[in-house]
């Protein structure tokens, strides 16, 4: 039954019947929750439909049930491009090219990423300016959410604060083991999954990008505690990107005498 809905949902692609093609692999996930190419199809429907944090989402567990597919290493790639997010595409687009190197895609697609980190750089030591007295900013938490606990108990919230050059959040659930808990660190996604008894998804788009070989996390007793670099000293208004909130102010850090 899950195989002749991923059928259909192919044969609703070619259609260009989008949304009718994501709702049939969703069904078929449903049926079929351990096959890594209805996750990795998921993500191209979701890739076409403008969903691109999905999509990474999509791509990311089709890689955690079978690590060798180029599929969703592309796919990953894609979409983490579509959310600049163009150092994380490019890991995934080097394993994806290791395991399907004659594919041009793959190496076309490096080629772009170089390219847009080069341009990120030089943008970045552009802008730098010295000043302004860093502060702390208070905890606040966006409107456009994605957090799914799937028990009925609210064992889950979180809160957040900065600092000029750093952004802890907190995640408060008492006695996760540390096994249970798994950190993903994109440029710009956060994945928090807890296995267990209380499963529990939390993948925000953050509010500004931060940089994931210098972020951690801690499991503690009574939290998760997650701090990300900042990759540019602004002010973030909100734990999460939304369309709606203007561009923040650069935070100057004031220079050694």
């Amino acid at each position: 039954m899950a195989s002749e809905l991923a059928e259909k949902a192919k044969e609703a692609i070619i259609d260009d019947d989008l949304k009718l093609a994501l709702d049939l692999y969703s069904r078929a996930i449903e049926l079929d929750s351990t096959n890594a190419d209805y996750f990795a199809d998921r993500a191209q429907a979701n890739i076409k439909l403008n969903n691109f944090t999905e999509a990474v989402a999509d791509a990311n567990k089709a890689i955690e049930l079978a690590s060798s597919i180029p599929k969703a290493y592309l796919r990953k790639g894609v979409a983490c491009m579509k959310l600049e997010e163009y150092h994380t595409a490019k890991r995934a687009l080097e394993i994806g090219a290791s395991l399907a190197q004659d594919d041009s895609r793959f190496t076309n697609l490096i080629k772009e990423c170089d390219l847009r980190i080069a341009e990120d750089c030089y943008d970045q030591r552009k802008s730098l300016a010295p000043n302004v007295q860093p502060s702390a900013t208070p905890a606040s938490v966006g409107s456009c959410q994605k957090e799914t606990i799937s028990s009925g108990k609210p064992k889950y919230r979180h809160e957040y604060y900065q600092k000029p050059e750093e952004v802890i959040l907190t995640i408060f659930a008492k006695g996760i083991p540390a096994e249970n808990v798994t950190v993903d660190f994109g440029e710009q996604i956060l994945s928090v999954n807890v296995s267990g008894e209380d499963t529990y998804h939390f993948q925000p788009r953050l509010f500004g990008k931060v940089l994931p070989d210098r972020s951690k996390y801690q499991v503690l007793s009574t939290k998760i505690e997650i701090r990300f670099v900042k990759a540019e000293v602004i002010n973030w208004t909100s734990l999460e990107y939304c369309k709606e909130i203007t561009v923040p102010q650069k935070i100057n850090v004031p220079s050694a005498e």
